[in-house]
């Protein structure tokens, strides 16, 4: 009589402790999960809902768009190549406010290629975003929206051993940094 009780409770045990690692940091859409970066140094970043993104809403399979912690990396990769970008005394605050990653899922290959991301040239990476830029005494030096996206990304510079599998959205980000901080810029937004 004690065997199939304490089965039972192994059993339910089991089932919680495997439930524990599906709470947030595991689901990019959940509703108690961060939103922004804890504010650290020159640069701020946060992004909006993102379950709003077209990543999830635009996804074929949704469950496994939402998988991972991918917005914060995106996240904390801007703020530290940004912070290595911009001058001493200036600030940039960045809202996050649309993200469609590089591939997609293609269902039809099967059941065994539901997780697998395809990368073609048909999907690119696409970010939306807001921006702030001010400088020491908070005067805003520039600000705006800009759509980024890199129809070209299967053919640019990427290493062979580069596994990181957010390497396209980093470089899109990357490369508007470039654009956006650099010095020698006539006018804004250029």
């Amino acid at each position: 009589m004690k065997t199939p009780i304490t089965a039972a409770l192994v059993l339910a045990c089991l089932l919680a402790a495997g439930t524990a690692h599906a709470r947030p940091g595991n689901n990019v859409a959940d509703p108690q999960a961060a939103r922004a970066l804890p504010a650290d140094g020159p640069v701020q970043v946060q992004w909006n809902d993102p379950s709003g993104f077209a990543e999830l809403r635009q996804s074929r399979n949704r469950w496994e768009a939402q998988r991972g912690d991918w917005v914060v990396k995106l996240a904390e990769h801007l703020r530290k190549q940004a912070a290595r970008e911009l001058p001493g005394d200036q600030q940039l605050a960045v809202t996050l406010t649309d993200i469609k990653r590089a591939g997609d899922y293609e269902p039809w290959h099967g059941t065994r290629l539901d997780d697998v991301r395809f990368m073609r040239d048909i999907y690119p990476p696409r970010i939306s975003l807001q921006f702030t830029l001010t400088d020491a005494q908070g005067q805003v030096i520039d600000q705006g929206e800009r759509k980024l996206v890199d129809n070209a990304y299967l053919y640019g510079p990427t290493r062979l051993s580069d596994t990181d599998p957010l390497r396209y959205e980093k470089r899109l980000l990357d490369d508007w940094l470039r654009r956006e901080l650099r010095q020698d810029r006539s006018t804004a937004g250029l």
